[in-house]
């Protein structure tokens, strides 16, 4: 089983597993602790550390054939040789797909010592740490990020694939947002017959957290991730609590996660009642009865071209000399 438990405070820009960290001969064995301009391998060179999760941390780096500044995700030491079999289904993921709003991959090496796939380097916060920062986020922000991850996710299901893991965390806010991190993507045909949890809990759609019983995953799961991610930008908080237990396997599943059996709380009252009926329609129980991403675009674009148009600045006219 594979969820992602990183610290609560964790995001892009901020993740540290210092304190869980495993030392060998007074090192920490959980990183690589690149030193400033210190190859990675293939000439990339680190300039600094962006964050990491379980298997994988992520290094800000110079890229002397690209003459970029690139994002280049390298398995952790001490969870090599085996974590390069994720980081590989990730490639894979990567370089299948192709879309504006699904970050990009510039090549890998994963049989070097240390096996690294080159990420596009993207600028600008996730939604999760805006919503840490200020709480929850305008229909301006909102409604537009709603449209593009519909987007990204008609080409995911379009192409075979699910993603997995939506999340607000896994999506950098800018003129156009991108979604990250395909680490955990599967085929359809694979996700359909997954036997493990494969997830972020407080994002995991029901059929996620009991993929067994409930006989398989699709891309109605992305639909859902992206439901509690609407549905926390517009509160500031997510519909469902992350449970302290999860990993008891002697408590019942509704314990260890409340979204098998909870209904969301409401959301704010001034969030317009077509956009609320969108977003708990993404976070209904049963996959048939969401909406595919297609359907819940045609959903959100009228409230989009509703916004109130930008104020612009004066003009000024160019003085002639």
């Amino acid at each position: 089983m594979w969820c992602d438990r990183r610290p609560p405070q964790d995001s892009v820009g901020r993740s540290s597993l210092i304190g869980n960290a495993a030392v060998v001969d007074g090192a920490d064995a959980t990183s690589w602790a690149f030193e400033h301009g210190e190859e990675i391998g293939g000439g990339r060179f680190a300039l600094g550390l962006l964050g990491g999760g379980e298997i994988c941390e992520t290094w800000l780096a110079w890229d002397r054939h690209l003459f970029a500044v690139v994002a280049v995700k390298v398995v952790r030491p001490d969870r090599l040789p085996h974590g390069t079999n994720q980081l590989r289904d990730e490639v894979e993921a990567l370089s299948s797909l192709d879309h504006p709003v699904i970050v990009r991959a510039f090549g890998a090496d994963l049989e070097c010592e240390r096996p690294h796939v080159v990420l596009e380097h993207l600028e600008g916060p996730t939604l999760r740490d805006l919503v840490l920062d200020s709480g929850a986020q305008s229909l301006e922000q909102l409604l537009p990020l709603g449209l593009q991850l519909c987007s990204a996710l008609h080409y995911l299901r379009e192409e075979g694939w699910v993603h997995l893991d939506v999340k607000a965390r896994n999506v950098v806010m800018g003129g156009q947002a991108r979604l990250l991190d395909l680490s955990l993507a599967r085929r359809v045909e694979d996700a359909a017959v997954l036997d493990e949890l494969l997830g972020t809990p407080a994002y995991m759609s029901p059929e996620q957290c009991d993929p067994v019983t409930a006989g398989g995953v699709g891309p109605a799961a992305d639909v859902w991730g992206l439901g509690v991610t609407l549905f926390e930008g517009l509160a500031g908080a997510r519909p469902f609590a992350e449970a302290d237990d999860e990993d008891d396997e002697s408590l019942p599943l509704s314990v260890r996660y409340p979204q098998v059996v909870a209904v969301p709380p409401p959301l704010p009252a001034e969030v317009p009642g077509e956009l609320v009926a969108a977003v708990l329609q993404c976070l209904e129980p049963e996959p048939g009865d969401r909406p595919t991403p297609e359907e819940l675009a045609f959903q959100l674009e009228p409230l989009v071209a509703a916004l109130p148009a930008p104020v612009l600045g004066p003009r000024r006219r160019p003085r002639l000399r």
